[in-house]
């Protein structure tokens, strides 16, 4: 678009050129975006991979990124591609017994974690829709209360340092941490990387973008550190 003097922006302007390239029957397949391999490199990476660990690998990504995989699966279905052989077959796949926790996924488990804990206790547990600014809509005695859900594999000399903050929404992300409203939050659910749960007040944490754990030990309520033991190991 640039070669040409257009404006890169336009979407009436690219419609224009991609119908043009088209109309020409010209080739676009190493136009990469930013991606940092081509659809001739992603079509032999497929042919020559034998798992998703490999073509990934043949491609520069880190064998556990699930957001590359997304991604390169997504492309190569556009392109046609039989990805079927990199699959694992069931007689291969990881016994259950061996499945092990690992801490990468706290934050996508905290979550779950936070609402099986109020639902232990006996209270009533629902999602909010977005967007909302908290994780949790839990039914207590004292009334409905509204839970953000934080954890933290950030640990120093001083203990276990949590972001108790938000960003405000802004392209690319960059806006400067802001605390909570504690008007718009009831409760912190946190876990730490010890899976050590804490269950602070937002009134005690006001105004604050990040804590340290340690002086609200007074605020835990309990752990999910049993996930991780050994498979065997005896509570």
């Amino acid at each position: 678009m640039r070669k040409l003097g257009l404006n890169a922006s336009s979407a009436g302007a690219i419609r224009i050129v991609r119908r043009d390239v088209e109309r020409l029957g010209l080739d676009t397949s190493h136009f990469r975006g930013k991606r940092i391999w081509s659809d001739s490199q992603l079509r032999r990476a497929v042919m020559d991979s034998l798992s998703w660990d490999e073509l990934l690998s043949t491609l520069g990504l880190p064998p556990d990124s699930g957001d590359g995989r997304i991604r390169v699966k997504a492309h190569a279905m556009r392109l046609g591609l039989d990805l079927s052989h990199l699959e694992s077959p069931v007689g291969n796949l990881v016994g259950v017994a061996e499945a092990k926790p690992d801490l990468r996924y706290l934050r996508d488990a905290a979550t779950s974690l936070a609402a099986a804990w109020f639902s232990l206790c006996g209270f009533s547990v629902a999602i909010p829709t977005e967007p909302a600014v908290y994780d949790l809509l839990v039914v207590m005695p004292e009334g409905i209360r509204r839970v953000q859900v934080k954890t933290t594999t950030c640990y120093s000399k001083d203990g276990w340092t949590v972001v108790v903050g938000r960003r405000p929404y802004s392209v690319g992300n960059r806006e400067r941490r802001i605390p909570y409203d504690p008007e718009s939050i009831d409760l912190f659910f946190i876990v730490d990387g010890d899976l050590t749960i804490y269950l602070i007040p937002s009134r005690i944490i006001a105004g604050r973008v990040a804590i340290l754990l340690r002086t609200y030990t007074n605020y835990i309520v309990g752990s999910a550190a049993g996930l991780t033991a050994p498979s065997g190991a005896v509570a």
